[in-house]
């Protein structure tokens, strides 16, 4: 049984490579798996920093690493995990698959989301983010991507998908983010040349993260959005959807009409299919992952919604497919999906990949949402809609499915290990959260709360008259454990839940956060938690085999 070992260091570049030696980890057997063994680019708005595209391959003994590629990633990285899971011989090729693997940094920047608690049986819930890059490195990727002119430029990362699973494994939720999204993106260090980037000073596109450091500014960007604790993320490149779609026979897709996607400037994917069922495969499978100009509104919400019934079929293809039984087109499946693999170090090996591939399997399609953030325009560009978007993300935080299955008894909650000081020793700062879509904030709400604490005896709180946010609900943050049963403290004397006290390093101490729940009266409302997903999430059940993309009227033909 092959044992493989592998450590971190540095050539003499500066480049991270792999050298064998260190910890030791079981390749999977044969017996292990059940088998014997045997022998134009669409869209974007460049940067103005310059990125850095990192390639930390294994290797053995004196092996010279593979040349560094920067290549088209696209939000089928899904695939690839499933396809591992179901790859099983490929296993056997154990070493020669865990040098195929490249690796990255998981986040660049100086805020992480607090981990989840686990549940009653000691399970988390596990969330990956899937990146897709449209950097053109290579030939065999600037033939697919066409757009000569930004061969070599700095890469966006124009499709994001955060996959979440269950703690239990019962249910899988996916939430795409259209890469007009703009953001406020957090510093990012890039870990090989120590080059740092700074906060952006103004709201800028998403997709302008990868070109910050790498993925793992990606990363760093939905965990401040969010809050939400990510595990790991993923990349597959340009070409290897083409070959992986052509190794499973096609995946099914729907339109409603024929579809031509290519307008009188040439702008488009080229995808030419007739109404109703195709199975596409090779650059076609790939046409349809890229299209937005054919489907109905021309925009990258569109396109989103074409990957969700893309992966849904893929899916479904993966576990049914009878064609996928022979070994031999396993092995080159595995083949394909490492060589086209850009990981987190957490992931760095076949082994994780394997293991994490049937965690993903316990989850039946009946049981998988994609949504995608709801958004609210900004002129062409698109903003996270308030309300809406923190909800979906309260959802995910908390671990609550999303297609309404299986809801959970509330958690019994529980007081922090930390003994609270005296009421009047406690230093509260207080912010005026109160601002709605269609109302300003309510003028002087911050220093009319301070007075409230101060009447119940917490004589160190002050009002913060600098800020005027947008918060949903009333909350209560702290920034470390030992101000967390301060922090309780104060909701409990304001009747609030302790469900409502978060961590969170955005603030410097106990800090009351006076939502738009809370506009007026001396105490917050106390209203009951809806758990439902929002509308304008338009969530996709994974099973659903009748979803159909609408064509646009002026790219159809005859």
């Amino acid at each position: 049984m092959a044992v493989i070992q592998c450590r971190a260091g540095r050539g003499r570049d500066g480049e991270k490579q792999r050298a064998w030696g260190g910890a030791r980890e079981r390749a999977p057997h044969a017996s292990d798996l059940g088998l014997e063994e045997g022998p134009p680019h669409e869209g974007g708005e460049p940067s103005a920093d310059s990125g850095h595209h990192r390639r930390h391959r294994g290797g053995g003994g004196g092996r010279t690493p593979r040349p560094r590629r920067r290549i088209l990633r696209w939000s089928a990285t899904i695939l690839a995990v499933l396809i591992l899971g179901t790859a099983g011989a490929g296993y056997l090729w154990y070493q020669h698959l865990n040098n195929n693997l490249e690796t990255d940094d998981l986040n660049l920047g100086d805020h992480r989301a607090p981990e989840p608690t686990p549940n009653a049986a000691g399970q988390t819930p596990l969330n990956i983010l899937l990146i897709g890059s449209d950097a053109r490195d290579s030939k065999e990727n600037q033939k697919l991507g066409g757009a000569k002119e930004t061969f070599g430029g700095t890469p966006l990362a124009d499709v994001q998908m955060l996959l979440h699973v269950s703690a239990d494994r019962t249910n899988m939720s996916v939430i795409s983010m259209p890469r007009d999204t703009l953001l406020s993106i957090p510093k990012c260090t890039d870990p090989d040349d120590g080059k740092v980037y700074e906060a952006s000073a103004q709201r800028t596109m998403t997709n302008q993260t990868l070109g910050r450091g790498g993925p793992g500014c990606t990363v760093a960007t939905w965990e401040k959005l969010t809050n939400i604790h990510i595990n790991h993320f993923m990349e597959v490149d340009f070409s290897g959807v083409v070959s992986m779609a052509d190794a499973i026979g096609g995946v099914p897709v729907c339109v409603d009409a024929n579809i031509h996607s290519r307008d009188s400037q040439g702008h488009g994917s080229g995808l030419k299919l007739e109404e109703g069922t195709t199975a596409v495969k090779g650059e076609q499978a790939l046409q349809w992952l890229r299209t937005r100009y054919g489907f109905d509104g021309g925009t990258d919400i569109s396109r989103a919604k074409a990957q969700h019934m893309y992966m849904n079929s893929l899916v479904r293809e993966l576990r049914n497919n009878a064609n996928l039984s022979s070994p031999n087109k396993l092995r080159r499946l595995a083949e394909t999906a490492t060589n086209a693999l850009k990981v987190d170090d957490g992931l760095g090996s076949v082994k994780k990949l394997y293991d994490l591939s049937n965690e993903l399997k316990k989850v039946s399609p009946e049981r998988t949402t994609m949504t995608t953030m709801p958004y609210e325009y900004v002129g062409a560009r698109v903003i996270p809609k308030p309300g809406d978007a923190e909800q979906l993300f309260r959802l995910v935080r908390d671990d609550i499915s999303l297609d309404g299955k299986g809801k959970k008894k509330p958690a019994k909650e529980k007081a922090s290990d930390d003994p609270a000081a005296d009421d009047g020793e406690i230093a509260v700062q207080v912010q005026n959260g109160t601002r709605m879509d269609a109302e300003p904030p309510v003028s002087g709400r911050a220093s009319a709360v301070t007075q409230i604490l101060a009447g119940k005896g917490f004589t160190k709180t002050a009002a913060d008259m600098t800020t005027a946010l947008a918060q949903e609900k009333t909350v209560i943050k702290f920034p470390s454990a030992d101000l967390e049963g301060d922090a309780q403290r104060v909701a409990k004397s304001l009747g609030m839940k302790l469900s409502s006290v978060k961590k969170s390093t955005d603030v410097s101490g106990v800090t009351l956060i006076v939502g738009a729940d809370w506009r007026e009266g001396n105490t917050p409302p106390k209203s009951k938690q809806d758990d439902k997903t929002p509308e304008s999430a338009e969530a996709l059940n994974g099973s659903d085999k009748k979803a159909c993309m609408h064509v646009d009227p002026k790219f159809t033909w005859k």
